[in-house]
Order: structure tokens, then C-alpha cells, then sequence
């Protein structure tokens, strides 16, 4: 998870997934590889862009529908990731879904 997403040209949904960790990593890193393998494999997917520091996470995903979005919330590894980030993972999360109109991308 390195790098700025390539996305196409707009418009395409971003959803933010803004997070405070718990302490110890209780499977967490395995998983978050898990869970990006698995996202781009979904129909839909475009990108992902993910950095974590010691106090805030924040990952952000990039489908090319509100529909793409929904299926990859039911998928059931994701709801597995999903319910343990609830009671083991984060002491605390955000989840933003965005339209994207508009976007730049710059390269020396």
C-alpha cells in the first residue's frame, strides 16, 4: 500500500476510513494486507491510498460506484475485518464516502 492511487478521470467515489488504533496488533497487519488483496480483486475497485503514524490511520479507496461500495461492504471477509476492527482493532473510527468531481495529479 504505497503510493497515490491512479484513478480515472472523475467522477468516482472515495471512502475515507479515519482511525485510532488499540495497542498490540491482534492479527491487525496481516489482515489490513488481507483486506487490500481482497478489495482489489472486487469489481468496481480503482485504488487504494493508506499511511498510519503512531497516533492516526487514515485509508483511502477508490471505486467507480456507490454500488461497488455496497457489495464490498457485504462481502463477508470484509464484515469479518469489519466486526473485529469493532472489538479488538480501533479504539475509535470514522467512515466518509465521497463523490469525486474533480481531480489533479502531478509527476516530476
Amino acid at each position: 500500500m504505497s503510493g497515490i492511487a491512479k484513478t480515472p478521470k472523475p467522477p468516482y467515489y472515495a471512502v475515507i476510513f479515519s482511525n485510532q488504533r488499540t495497542e498490540g496488533d491482534y492479527g491487525y497487519g496481516k489482515m489490513a494486507v488481507k483486506m487490500v488483496e481482497l478489495a482489489s480483486q472486487q469489481q468496481g475497485f480503482l485504488g487504494v491510498e493508506s499511511v498510519r503514524d503512531d497516533e492516526l490511520g487514515i485509508t483511502v479507496s477508490y471505486w467507480d460506484s456507490l454500488d461497488a461500495i455496497q457489495c464490498w461492504k457485504e462481502n463477508t471477509a470484509h464484515k469479518i475485518a469489519q466486526d473485529k476492527g469493532k472489538t479488538e482493532w480501533y479504539k475509535n473510527f470514522a467512515l466518509r464516502i465521497s463523490k469525486v468531481e474533480r481531480d489533479n495529479y502531478f509527476e516530476m
